[in-house]
């Protein structure tokens, strides 16, 4: 049956579009063009016409009045909300107080300057937003419901857990849940930032803002649309704002205290050298005061600055690295310290068999051998022999199986006795063998009461965890440690591995927890990457909490600061490079914004500067420095290290 859309459904949805920031901003545009084009003409108007001086006086009341009409009734609406102390009134004193001493001219092309100014800069950000969205862009817009009737097409607010949706291909899935039927290549570059697309069949689960590339998918939805991945991420990454970065909370509070200051400044330099000095005016040192109140407004500085980390955010988010607010991608640039956990983090979490060593016997051989004992076990080890055997085991081949917890497996089979095991069953049965040192656990193996060779098995280092380690010290990470519940011998060989400084071995969570607040307290800014739910305390203790693989976990969102979409150690550094970078542009704009006003406010106190000038030190900086900041937006970042 054919997709069926209410019109109410399209209606909701005109809606939701309408009221979507970057709609609403052009419609803002298009209706602050108007009143600066039709000042502009009566501007032009009353300086090139030659009137009666009533009449270029109206002519300049209109064009100042089109253009400054509402920065003044802002002005009054904050006084009386009292917030007095701001662009708006500082405006408001500077261009009235010019028509106060007969500068007309001036008065209206400062407000009609700053106007254009707003505009400009309002496109700059404008142009920001879109680009994070466009980096963003995972919310879904609809979802098809599969029902009796055939397929309805709702929007993902209005599917139940538990509904089966169907997803065509070239469409994004709209909600987390498992494949019930259908098979199909998703592209998650959203969600991870990677490019490669990602095999889907039935009984995988996935995850809402993929795309689905090839076959028709059905879904039966595991999770709401509040609680699917694509809302979560949008979600922190809109409220990021909440967690302000120290740069950002520096200029909140410098904006507070330095607004009534100059204002007050300003009040000085009008009324204090005409009382003072013989010679000066009123109407010259008002002109100052009025200039020093233009130069003096810190919209650079509160625009800029929150709009350099909401970008760096973006940037983050679009490499799969979810940053919940600036103030930890603010920390993440200070880190000197990174402490990691070992499995899952450092290697695959999964163990494998990376090495058949036999001795007077075939490798395929021993290994079946080792297979065939392993064969009634459960444990993770014995999985993995049987896993590189491959093949189908005939159990009747098998007799006296005999299990040892902690020790190993004693059978006979295939009418030879087999023992398989760690050295203690070697001892045990007094059977001689080579002690081996190695990473990773040692299963022994005797056939028939002779040793016969060992198999060594390991949780596999990440190929990007060597050179992670690497970066990270160029990046000016001085020290670096392992935490981990695993032996000593297998610890310190893969820190000496990966090149990991410190490496503490046989830990319990409180451990972990002990050691890192030893090294916070050796003045150490420390992140600790881990697993995000198993390291929940360590990580809640850490400077910074880095969660490995945090796709579509609930735990590992609320548990730390930061999460790493993929399981890739590579997007640490990634996401370092990041911070710094948006740092080395905070710190850009705010020297930019403080050394060019406090250059100009003396050469506007001294009468060198005119108002024409002060408008280039408020608008014309602040433009500049919007511009820098969306710099961060197209800066490239190297994301993958290869195999």
């Amino acid at each position: 049956m054919a997709v069926q859309q209410t019109n109410k459904q399209k209606r909701s949805k005109e809606i939701e579009l309408k009221n979507h920031s970057p709609f609403k901003m052009r419609k803002w545009f298009n209706k602050q063009l108007i009143p600066i084009a039709a000042s502009l003409i009566f501007l032009i108007a009353a300086i090139f016409i030659d009137m009666s001086t009533p009449i270029t006086l109206g002519l300049y009341l209109i064009s100042y009045l089109l253009v400054g009409g509402e920065i003044l009734a802002q002005a009054v609406k904050n006084i009386f909300k009292g917030e007095i102390f701001d662009e708006n009134l500082l405006m408001s004193i500077a261009t009235l107080g010019a028509f106060v001493i007969g500068e007309y001219r001036e008065g209206v092309a400062v407000m009609l300057l700053f106007q254009i100014g707003e505009y400009l800069q309002s496109m700059a950000v404008d142009h920001s937003r879109k680009s994070i969205e466009s980096l963003l862009d995972i919310r879904p817009d609809y979802a098809h419901k599969k029902t009796a009737d055939g397929l309805i097409t709702l929007t993902p607010k209005q599917i139940n857990i538990g509904d089966e949706i169907v997803v065509k291909p070239g469409e994004r899935i709209p909600l987390d849940g498992i494949i019930t039927a259908g098979n199909s290549t998703l592209d998650t570059s959203a969600l991870t930032g990677e490019s490669m697309p990602v095999t889907a069949a039935k009984g995988d689960e996935v995850f809402s803002g993929s795309i689905n590339n090839t076959g028709v998918l059905t879904i039966e939805v595991t999770k709401t649309y509040e609680q699917s991945t694509a809302s979560r991420i949008l979600e922190l990454v809109q409220n990021a704002a909440d967690n302000k970065a120290t740069a950002e909370k520096f200029i909140t509070k410098f904006a507070k205290y330095y607004t009534p200051i100059v204002v007050f400044l300003a009040l000085g330099l009008a009324l204090i050298p005409p009382i003072l000095i013989k010679e000066a005016s009123f109407s010259q040192w008002i002109y100052r005061s009025l200039v020093f109140l233009i130069i003096s407004c810190p919209c650079a500085l509160v625009i800029s600055i929150p709009l350099s980390f909401f970008g760096g955010i973006g940037t983050a988010a679009k490499h799969g690295i979810l940053i919940k607010g600036s103030s930890y991608l603010d920390t993440l640039n200070q880190i000197n310290a990174v402490a990691f956990d070992k499995t899952g983090t450092l290697t695959k979490g999964s163990f494998t068999v990376t090495k058949v060593v036999a001795d007077k016997i075939d490798k395929d051989k021993l290994l079946a051998y080792a297979a065939y004992a392993e064969s009634y076990s459960n444990h993770p080890i014995a999985a993995s022999i049987k896993n590189a055997y491959g093949k189908t085991i005939d159990q009747t081949l098998i007799t006296n199986y005999q299990e040892t917890a902690g020790q190993g497996i004693q059978a006979v089979i295939m009418d030879k006795p087999v023992i398989i095991g760690s050295s203690k069953i070697m001892e045990d049965n007094q059977i001689p063998y080579p002690k081996i040192e190695t990473s990773g656990s040692v299963v022994y193996a005797a056939i028939d009461h002779q040793y016969a060779g060992y198999i060594v098995i390991e949780d596999a280092v990440k190929h990007d965890a060597a050179e992670t380690i690497t970066k990270l010290k160029q990046l000016g990470i001085k020290t670096t440690a392992m935490l981990t519940g695993d032996n000593a011998k297998t610890a310190d060989i893969i820190g000496k591995q990966l090149g990991i400084e410190h490496v503490y071995a046989q830990l319990l969570p409180e451990d972990k927890v002990k050691i890192v607040e030893e090294l916070i307290a050796q003045n150490k800014i420390l992140a600790f990457v881990g697993d995000g739910i198993n390291d929940a305390p360590v990580l809640a203790r850490a400077d910074i909490g880095i969660a490995m693989g945090g796709l579509g976990s609930d735990a590992a969102i609320e548990a730390t600061d930061i999460v790493l979409m993929t399981d890739e150690l590579a997007k640490l550094p990634t996401g370092i490079s990041i911070a710094k970078y948006t740092q080395k542009i905070a710190s850009q704009n705010i020297a930019l914004a403080l050394g060019v006003k406090v250059l100009f406010l003396i050469l506007g106190a001294f009468g060198i500067a005119n108002l024409w000038e002060a408008i280039f030190a408020d608008v014309g900086i602040t433009i500049i420095a919007v511009i820098n900041a969306t710099r961060i937006l197209t800066q490239k970042f190297e994301t993958e290290i290869a195999n």
